[in-house]
């Protein structure tokens, strides 16, 4: 059985590897990207089956090392306690982050000089241009929403929880911090607005598995917010870039990933 208040050498490696390696290796990915003057459509499938294979391998070795400690599916949020709140949580929780998405995304039309720093460009580069890509992309979104909801608020979260004391209060919601920064710090090629957005969107995501003791919700609000972004962005940005030339205010691209 998992041990609470043990901190297992394996669980530390994983830690301090998505705390760090993770981090480095995405920023540097991306500084890549951007020193690209574009991306052809091998090299967006490229990234996306790259992307999938290491998401799925780091989420088998967090099973393995969860499964070896005891940690059971249920723990770490691969179940339903509660049916009704469940399904009640995700519906309006996707329903939250949809209508944030499709605002966010429709208030660049109308505002171009808003088109600036590193993700509108990035956005450029990385999100699909055709249907095959789309349904490759599909299959990204899937294994993004999955894999990092399993390894931030089911496997992160749990051994937070567990090493922080698990049932106080004061301990629950230091877990749900210490995972949204973790999470954060994934999305540190973002830029710190991006660092601030990922921690707020963490901190929500926490909290509601942490309420319903299910990954379900935040899952489906995950899947829903980028699988809108990638379906929606490409053509709004182009969108927003042109009003902006037409009217010669012509937002400022930051190129360099924040350090």
């Amino acid at each position: 059985m998992f041990s609470s208040h043990v901190m297992h050498w394996d669980f530390a490696l994983i830690l301090i590897f998505l705390a760090t390696a993770v981090p480095l290796l995405g920023r540097r990915r991306i500084r890549q990207l951007m020193q690209m003057p574009e991306t052809t459509k091998r090299d967006r499938l490229a990234l996306y089956a790259s992307t999938i294979a290491f998401q799925w391998l780091a989420v088998a070795v967090i099973l393995w090392r969860s499964s070896v400690h005891g940690i059971s599916a249920a723990r770490m949020g691969l179940a339903i306690p509660n049916l009704a709140l469940t399904a009640t949580v995700s519906i309006v929780l996707a329903l939250i982050v949809l209508a944030n998405q499709t605002l966010s995304l429709r208030r660049l039309a109308q505002r171009p000089s808003e088109v600036q720093g590193i993700m509108p460009q990035l956005a450029l580069k990385i999100f699909p241009q055709d249907s095959v890509e789309r349904l490759a992309f599909f299959a990204v979104v899937v294994t993004v929403s999955v894999c990092e909801e399993l390894i931030y608020r089911g496997f992160a979260q749990t051994v937070f929880g567990a090493w922080f004391g698990a049932g106080a209060r004061s301990f629950v919601v230091a877990s749900i911090l210490a995972s949204a920064a973790l999470f954060s710090l994934g999305h540190i090629y973002q830029g710190q607005r991006g660092l601030i957005a990922t921690f707020i969107v963490g901190i929500l995501f926490s909290s509601v598995r942490a309420w319903t003791g299910s990954l379900f919700p935040s899952l489906l609000a995950h899947f829903v917010a980028d699988w809108t972004a990638g379906l929606m962005a490409p053509s709004r940005l182009r969108r927003a870039l042109a009003s902006a030339q037409a009217t010669g205010d012509s937002p400022c691209f930051d190129q360099r990933p924040r350090r």
